[in-house]
């Protein structure tokens, strides 16, 4: 790594997303932190439901009030045919926690990232990691070489959080290897409902439903504003992940699921929010190693069927922040404390994942189905 300006940090944090900016301002006020994110500002994501046990990491990090100031829709209510064509119901006041919410996602990131800010973190947007490497000496750190706005630029840390999400572009760099479990993919829809904007009832704009067909399984929840957010989950390698690509496909076979039918009001516009993606579950061989570890999706990647996504986002975040803090004033097992502590969640996860997907036996002859049950 040759030349030209080269800054330096106590952590360089890989990624702006939710568990990048919570290891960063949970970090910032002890010691420099650098946050490098390879998007020019944060943009339009697909909402997400937060679980109402986020509220106690929240409140453990000072942020619950500002968090709810922000008007983020309550998820009250579940509605599920899973196992059967019969409808479950559960109401969030069995709940100890209270309710969940539904995310603005692009307005929570952004909020996320501004705390960091303001607790003392820098931030350079529209960075991309090039490469990276340990350099011994009086005083070991990371060298790593950045991409931004098309020009290089060094920076020298003594510790870096890899929270680029599933690319794990750091953990990589650093000999761990990613392992992915399943073929899951997403074909996403963000657009006008003409059901949600008649508001049938206060209880559709704060519930969500889930819903199993032969293929793969469907999710969606009515936003504000009179929108829905329609997502259907399936293997890339199968047929139906053709019309997860294509908005009119996927409303199509939305249509052709009686749960699904009798909530939708949709029509394809050229004013809707599309996106296909991966969401297939992964993990990391370490996610921890020289002065290094991953947080968020970089670590562990969830079947978004657990729902816990973003609060493994915000868990890891916190607890990795914590672990580095360690290990910066010379705690040699925090590191391998924190890998301990990503097993224990992998073992966990998996095992309620695989408990979840047993519950449905009414398609045996699907490959989607069989996979999950092999």
């Amino acid at each position: 790594m040759n030349g030209g300006i080269c800054l330096q940090a106590d952590v360089l944090v890989l990624g702006g997303g939710p568990a990048g900016s919570t290891a960063a301002l949970n970090l910032a006020p002890h010691a420099r932190v650098l946050l490098a994110d390879k998007r020019a500002a944060t943009g339009s994501r697909i909402g997400e439901s937060l679980p109402a046990a986020a509220g106690r990491l929240l409140r453990d990090m000072g942020l619950e009030a500002a968090f709810l100031a922000q008007g983020h829709l309550p998820c009250q209510h579940t509605r599920s045919t899973w196992g059967s064509a019969a409808a479950l119901e559960q109401d969030a006041m069995r709940n100890l926690d209270g309710h969940g919410w539904h995310l603005e996602r692009d307005r929570f990131d952004a909020w996320l990232l501004e705390v960091a800010q303001q607790r003392g973190a820098a931030v350079l947007t529209d960075s991309r990691l090039v490469g990276a490497q340990w350099e011994e000496g009086a005083e070991p750190h990371w060298r790593l070489e950045l991409m931004r706005q098309g020009r290089a630029l060094a920076v020298e840390a003594r510790a870096v959080i890899d929270a680029s999400g599933r690319n794990s572009s750091f953990s990589r760099h650093a000999g761990s290897q990613r392992h992915a479990g399943d073929k899951l993919v997403c074909g996403w829809l963000l657009g006008r409902d003409g059901a949600a904007a008649s508001n049938r009832g206060c209880s559709v704009g704060a519930s969500s439903e889930l819903h199993a067909e032969t293929e793969g399984w469907w999710y969606t929840s009515a936003l504000p504003g009179g929108r829905r957010l329609l997502a259907f989950y399936t293997d890339a390698d199968l047929a139906a992940a053709q019309a997860a690509r294509v908005p009119a496909l996927l409303l199509a076979r939305a249509a052709s699921v009686p749960a699904i039918a009798a909530l939708l009001q949709m029509q394809a516009t050229a004013a809707d929010e599309y996106g296909f993606c991966a969401a297939n579950s992964a993990a990391l061989s370490s996610a921890s190693g020289q002065a290094w570890l991953a947080v968020g999706d970089a670590a562990l990647a969830f079947d978004p069927l657990s729902s816990q996504g973003l609060f493994n986002a915000l868990y890891t975040g916190l607890a990795g922040a914590e672990a580095l803090h360690r290990h910066l004033y010379g705690d040699s097992t925090a590191l391998l404390d924190y890998q301990d502590e990503i097993g224990r969640i992998q073992r966990a996860y998996a095992a309620h994942r695989d408990i979840w997907y047993g519950m449905e036996r009414r398609w045996p002859g699907s490959p989607f189905w069989q996979r999950r049950h092999s």
